[in-house]
């Protein structure tokens, strides 16, 4: 097992703290925040099983809460995709900061909404994210401007009985100029909760993520 070291840790962000853990190898070879879906938190366990498979890769983690617990109550706060993205912007400039992480290459991983403000942010002028992987997501919700300003490598995985996103995800996939790719993985619905899909899609964001690392980050 390739030593972790776990610190929670606090965000500064306009207008708010965000919490968030902050997950490193020992001979970490780049970062990857996640940007959890609607309705969700850094303790997704879903993103922390995904989490959890790219730390044996030597791959470091930022798992973090996208808004406050009072704005969490707040529907439609879950779903300002532009004020998501900004929130993700903000820990990704703090991770350049810090003496831990400013090193290393970063990269994202979207689940759901989560993958819109992702895409958004990755489309931002001087950016500089290594790749991208978006789990379950609504990538459609970037708008089509966004799809086509994203430069870094975009993986779109969809389960094979989830048929609406299958949908929304090839829209999105026909918008971008990127080098992007669809994974739909058999007999897996959206949240991937069949025995081993979850599995396979940790299997291949791993494999994304350790390929993109080693190659520059994309240019703005």
């Amino acid at each position: 097992m390739t030593p972790v070291r776990s610190h929670e840790v606090r965000i500064p962000a306009a207008g708010a703290t965000l919490d968030g853990t902050l997950e490193l190898p020992e001979r970490a070879r780049g970062l990857v925040i996640f940007a959890h879906g609607s309705g969700s938190s850094r303790h997704s366990p879903r993103n922390r099983t995904v989490a959890s498979a790219l730390h044996q890769a030597e791959i470091g983690t930022l798992l973090f809460d996208l808004l406050t617990p009072e704005e969490d109550r707040e529907r439609a706060a879950r779903f300002d995709i532009p004020h998501l993205a900004r929130r993700l912007a903000q820990a990704t400039a703090w991770t350049r900061l810090e003496p831990a992480t400013r090193a290393l290459p970063v990269a994202y991983f979207g689940a759901s909404t989560g993958a819109a403000a992702a895409l958004v942010a990755a489309a931002q002028p001087h950016a500089a994210i290594a790749s991208v992987v978006s789990r379950g997501g609504r990538p459609d919700l970037a708008g089509a401007a966004a799809l086509a300003k994203v430069a870094a490598p975009t993986l779109l995985v969809v389960g094979g009985d989830d048929t609406a996103v299958i949908a929304m995800n090839r829209q999105a996939l026909a918008a971008m100029t990127c080098a992007a790719r669809l994974v739909i993985v058999p007999r897996a619905t959206h949240l991937f909760e069949e025995p081993g899909t979850l599995e396979q899609v940790a299997v291949v964001a791993r494999d994304w993520f350790r390929g993109h690392f080693d190659a520059p980050a994309a240019p703005a």
